[in-house]
């Protein structure tokens, strides 16, 4: 068996080196708080001052349960959360009982597309904001560009959601997930992260421990 080069073993180590075959070490990472989730993403959390894509298979399958833990996190740190256009109304009992301060969750509707997007610029922007979410309708290409700029000098956890059939855009976001519901599960699908591909999703039980209420209620 050939033995590496003490000295590139020891460049090898360092964490700002990644191998093409592994996932990427990232040194902004919130824990998500679902230990396999965290396993396959760069850094071991989501990733903070960078974007990341959400696609879903459809509607209320847990995925803002997904988020909540990381969020709460955030608050507690002192930081506040922003969404822009929820494509629901929010149910303030379940966020709260997840340990959400909804003091510091603010939610904007806005008028017209052009208003949601200076609205999520302003809010990755902002330096009290820890994360911002948003919903956004049909845009230029180059917007996530922008964003994902905003995003990196704001240091904010940014997350484009696509609703099902929406048009979604790899080039941009650091992270891309597609989220579907298999049986009683959240299945995370990675189709893109710095580091290897993932050929297998990963599963998750968004309702473990929890009271199994969903954060929006329908027809918001």
């Amino acid at each position: 068996m050939n033995r590496m080069n003490p000295a590139l073993a020891a460049a090898l180590s360092n964490p700002a080196i990644w191998r093409g075959g592994d996932c990427a070490p990232e040194p902004d990472a919130l824990p998500s708080g679902f230990p396999a989730l965290d396993a396959v993403l760069p850094g071991r959390g989501w990733p903070e001052a960078a974007l990341t894509e959400i696609v879903l298979e459809r509607e209320g399958i847990g995925e803002i349960r997904l988020m909540l833990p990381a969020l709460a996190r955030l608050q507690a740190q002192g930081h506040d959360v922003v969404w822009i256009a929820p494509p629901h109304v929010p149910y303030a009992p379940a966020l709260a009982g997840a340990g959400l301060d909804l003091e510091r969750l603010l939610v904007v509707h806005c008028r017209s597309p052009a208003d949601q997007l200076w609205a999520y610029e302003q809010a990755l922007r902002a330096p009290e904001c820890g994360a911002a979410f948003a919903w956004l309708g049909p845009h230029d290409d180059r917007v996530p560009r922008r964003l994902a700029v905003a995003a990196r000098e704001g240091r904010t956890w940014g997350v484009l959601w696509r609703r099902p059939g929406q048009r979604t855009i790899a080039v941009t976001a650091s992270l891309r997930l597609a989220l579907a519901s298999r049986e009683g599960r959240l299945a995370v699908r990675v189709l893109k992260r710095r580091g290897g591909d993932l050929g297998r999703p990963v599963f998750v039980d968004v309702d473990a421990g929890g009271s199994g209420r969903l954060p929006f209620l329908a027809g918001g």
